[in-house]
């Protein structure tokens, strides 16, 4: 059953992102897998947290015990100022509430601002679990290691600790439950390197250049837009299983930006043996292409089916998605379509 449905950071439509009711509501409503962002904490307990940098989804700027770990640092090039987990220890990060990252636009979300606490990886890997066990049926996680040269220059290596954590969780059989991805292919490899099972995906920007092979190469990093080529594409198998693309690299627009349609990049993965899954499928008009928006508010809901059916019917194999229940509903439209045509 195409295309896998991922719950980006959980059913992080509906609630704060990467807390345990974002996730498990994910599974409720029909995902196949959930998507953890993973960041290490000071003494190396891996986290599960959009960024490193906390303050827009954390209280942490309420508590004055933490004031004097306010800073400014480069990550990835970025100058950013807040707090960063690399700087707490688990014990001190799970006295955090957790919030929405997008109060303004997705107040329902916001009203369980407090709730809940930071998650470690290891507890999304048993919510995973929990969720085949209840749906008799399997479910998966699908990890993005963040900024992992930036952790790596810091003595936190996250190849290393995800391994290590990964196979105490006894999640390192080969069995389906893991998929792997990063912006930076350089942890790609070193996690085959540990011997570390699963679907490694690359994820690929429109534009700019991984992070690890700038520290590494300069000025002749390749840019992402590279591996988006066909030559690009064929360099990649053998070296990663797929890759992740915008949403934008997946909709064909013409010169007024309309959507007209797929573009031909789904076609072009799969011919050069790779899978390819897209990000990030939302229904507010915000996020929707200028062809699907309605309305005069942003958080309005579009056209977002006529979107999420332009993608979904593409062929590419997995969407990360805020409204998993959204996609659930719209690959089974897709699906009994395709029943019917074949009779």
């Amino acid at each position: 059953m195409h295309p896998l449905v991922i719950g980006h950071r959980g059913a992080s439509g509906y609630r704060p992102e990467h807390t345990r009711s974002a996730y498990e509501l994910a599974f409720a409503l029909g995902a196949d897998a959930v998507e953890p962002d993973v960041v290490a904490s000071k003494d190396g307990v891996l986290v599960v947290r959009h960024e490193n940098e906390i303050s827009e989804t954390t209280d942490v700027a309420d508590h004055p015990e933490f004031a004097a770990r306010h800073t400014t640092k480069t990550v990835d090039g970025k100058v950013l100022t807040g707090w960063f987990t690399e700087d707490f220890t688990w014990a001190e990060l799970r006295t955090l509430g957790m919030r929405e990252r997008l109060p303004a636009l997705r107040k329902n979300s916001a009203s369980f601002d407090g709730q809940f606490g930071m998650l470690r990886l290891r507890d999304v890997m048993k919510i995973v679990d929990r969720a085949a066990e209840i749906a008799r049926a399997p479910r998966s996680m699908v990890a993005e290691l963040k900024h992992p040269s930036y952790f790596a220059s810091i003595g936190l290596p996250l190849d290393e600790l995800f391994a290590a954590e990964i196979n105490r969780a006894g999640w390192n059989a080969g069995d389906g439950r893991l998929i792997i991805e990063s912006f930076e292919p350089t942890v790609l490899a070193q996690l085959h390197d540990r011997g570390v099972y699963g679907k490694r995906i690359l994820l690929l920007e429109a534009r700019g250049k991984p992070a690890d092979l700038v520290a590494q190469l300069g000025a002749d990093a390749p840019r992402y837009a590279h591996y988006l080529t066909d030559a690009g594409l064929y360099d990649l198998r053998g070296t990663v299983d797929g890759v992740s693309v915008p949403k934008s690299l997946i909709l064909e627009t013409d010169a007024d930006g309309t959507v007209t349609g797929a573009s031909p990049l789904v076609d072009a993965a799969h011919a050069a043996g790779l899978y390819i899954y897209c990000w990030t499928l939302r229904p507010e008009n915000r996020f929707l292409a200028p062809s699907f928006r309605r309305g005069r508010y942003k958080a309005q809901f579009g056209n977002w089916s006529a979107e999420f059916r332009t993608i979904m019917g593409s062929g590419v194999d997995g969407v990360f998605v805020d409204h998993p229940d959204l996609a659930v509903m719209v690959r089974a439209e897709l699906q009994r379509e395709e029943d019917l045509l074949l009779g």
